[in-house]
C-alpha cells in the first residue's frame, strides 16, 4: 500500500489519468490525497471530478479555492469569468449529487507526521489550532445553512483574521487562510499576491518561512502557488507544479517522499 499526495489538479483529467498510470496506482490497496483545487480553468473539470468522487474510499480530497468558487457558483452567489471551465458541473445530470458530495470534503487531513491543507496556516496557529479551525468551517460547510458562509466568502469585507470574529465573518476569514494564503507577516497578515516568493510585498515572507511559526512540528502538504513550484523542506511539501499552466502534475509518495511527475497532457479547445 502507497499514499501519495498529488497537487493542484483543475480539471486536467488527462494529466491525473496519465500521473495515475505513472505511479500505477491500485484503488484497492493506494490511496490518494487531494491538496484541493480539484476542477476550473483546465478542459476537463465535470470529468474530473466524477471520476474523483468514483474513487471512493481510497482518495481523501481537501478544498480548494476554485473548489468553493464551484459551490458559489451553483448557487448563484458568483458569475463567471472567461477562464472559468466549470460549465460542464454546473450543466450536468448529475450537478446536485456532485456539489453535495464537494461541499462535504474537508479543509484539512491530519494523519500522523502529515497535515495537509490547501494554501497554508498563519504562523501564530499551533497544528491543534489549525484542526480545531477547519473543523469549524467543515461542520457549516457539510450541513444544511452553508450558503450564508459562501456569500460571506465571496461577497465579504475579507477581514484579517482575529480570534474575536464572529459568525460568518469568522468562519470566512478561518476559510480564507486555508485556501488563499501564500505570503503572510509574522503578525499573520495575509496579502494577495501570487507570483514568484522573490518578488514578494515588502514585509511578507511565504508563510512557511516566518520565523517561530507555530505549525513547524508537523510535515505539512500544501499547493496553491504555482509561481513557487514544486518545493521540498524537510516540513513542507509544496506539490502544485503548474499544471494547468503547461508545466507539470505532481505526485509525492508519503513514505518515501519520492517525486513522480507527468507533463501537462490536456488539450484544449
Amino acid at each position: 500500500m502507497a499514499t501519495y499526495a498529488i497537487g493542484d489538479i483543475q480539471g486536467c483529467f488527462t494529466s491525473l489519468r496519465r500521473l495515475l498510470d505513472r505511479i500505477s496506482f491500485d484503488p484497492q490497496i493506494d490511496r490518494l490525497w487531494l491538496v484541493g483545487d480539484l476542477v476550473n480553468r483546465g478542459p476537463d473539470s465535470l470529468a474530473t471530478l466524477r471520476f474523483i468522487k468514483s474513487l471512493g474510499s481510497s482518495v481523501f480530497p481537501v478544498l480548494g479555492n476554485h473548489d468553493l468558487f464551484l459551490l458559489a457558483a451553483a448557487q448563484d452567489i458568483v458569475t463567471l469569468r472567461p477562464k472559468d471551465t466549470i460549465q460542464d458541473i454546473l450543466a450536468a445530470a448529475d450537478r446536485s449529487e456532485l456539489i453535495d458530495w464537494l461541499r462535504r470534503q474537508p479543509l484539512h487531513r491530519r494523519e500522523g507526521q502529515y497535515l495537509m491543507v490547501h494554501a497554508g496556516l498563519l504562523p501564530q496557529w499551533t497544528i491543534d489550532d489549525a484542526i480545531n479551525l477547519a473543523q469549524e468551517v467543515e461542520a457549516v460547510l457539510a450541513g444544511p445553512d452553508y450558503i450564508p458562509l459562501l456569500r460571506e466568502l465571496f461577497h465579504g469585507p475579507a477581514p484579517q483574521w482575529d480570534t474575536a470574529l464572529k459568525g460568518t465573518e469568522r468562519l470566512a476569514s478561518i476559510t480564507r487562510v486555508f485556501t488563499r494564503l501564500r505570503t503572510t507577516t509574522g503578525e499573520g497578515e495575509l496579502s494577495s499576491f501570487s507570483g514568484s516568493p522573490n518578488e514578494a510585498p515588502k514585509g511578507f515572507l511565504p508563510w512557511f518561512r516566518i520565523p517561530g511559526r507555530r505549525s513547524s512540528d508537523a510535515t505539512i502538504i500544501t499547493g496553491h502557488w504555482a509561481a513557487l513550484g514544486l518545493h521540498i523542506e524537510p516540513n513542507v511539501l509544496a506539490i502544485d507544479s503548474g499544471c494547468v499552466w503547461g508545466r507539470q502534475l505532481t505526485a509525492v509518495r508519503l513514505e518515501d517522499r519520492s517525486v513522480h511527475q507527468v507533463e501537462y497532457a490536456d488539450r484544449r479547445e
